[in-house]
């Protein structure tokens, strides 16, 4: 199935790893020039090196997009160096699970208002798009209360009402707007190797929660994420799909 990425330009919060990277090198391999920003310089370097493996435009900058001006400033020189926007993916999440003043301002800035300002600075570049998406990733965690209830959950719950009601208002000017929603996600380095290795119980825990026996790959969330942002998904706005190994268990209607 031809996807009908090929030659679109799309930016990508927080894409040097995880499902960011996944997101990234996918759209890549579908042909879509990609821009990535995250906090690391060098890591982002070496991404952007091997996503031009690939043969497309790429961009990337070192970015806290807790930064309000720095955000806004990658999306404008991202937006130039690849020659327009169609797709916007907001991915950064700070992981705040700490319940105090602190998780809950950096929750806030990072996951919440990084996840606005993102999409107020593309907007102008995404009105001009004839395959405008935006895709947000929220977490099971913003469905059910579990063991991230506090600044993650209760943010990653907000995002989706926001992206919902941006497919609303944004309708008219067909631009569409979608939340992929992933379930406890294993890859190297990532949270749940690191809960792996400091605390086993709640990873044995969090494991035998999911029906399948196993935990999700970046890669399949990637996909989720590939199919929304492309013209294949023309019909589909104000969706939140969640990506999960039947691990939830409420009935979303």
């Amino acid at each position: 199935m031809d996807l009908g990425l090929q030659g679109l330009n799309a930016l990508v919060t927080g894409g040097t790893k995880g499902i960011g990277r996944a997101i990234a090198q996918t759209l890549a391999a579908e042909g879509t020039h990609v821009a990535i920003c995250a906090r690391n310089a060098g890591e982002v370097a070496q991404a952007v090196a091997e996503l031009s493996g690939y043969g497309v435009k790429t961009f990337g900058r070192a970015v806290d997009v807790g930064d309000g001006p720095a955000l806004k400033a990658w999306v404008k020189d991202a937006g130039d160096a690849l020659g327009g926007v169609d797709i916007v993916v907001a991915n950064v999440s700070a992981l705040a699970i700490a319940n105090d003043e602190t998780g809950w301002q950096r929750g806030f800035e990072v996951d919440m208002m990084g996840t606005v300002r993102l999409v107020d600075a593309a907007m102008p570049r995404l009105e001009r798009s004839p395959h405008a998406a935006i895709v947000t990733i929220s977490s099971v965690s913003g469905r059910e209360i579990d063991f991230a209830a506090g600044p993650y959950g209760a943010f990653k719950a907000a995002i989706v009402h926001y992206t919902q009601g941006l497919a609303h208002q944004l309708a008219p000017k067909h631009i569409r707007a979608n939340t992929v929603s992933p379930g406890n996600t294993y890859f190297r380095g990532g949270v749940w190797d690191q809960i792996e290795q400091g605390n086993p119980a709640l990873y044995a825990q969090a494991l035998a929660l999911n029906p399948t026996g196993r935990m999700g790959t970046p890669q399949e969330m990637a996909n989720a994420v590939a199919f929304l942002a492309s013209p294949a998904a023309s019909f589909v706005t104000g969706s939140n799909l969640v990506v999960d190994g039947a691990l939830t268990r409420g009935v979303q209607l």
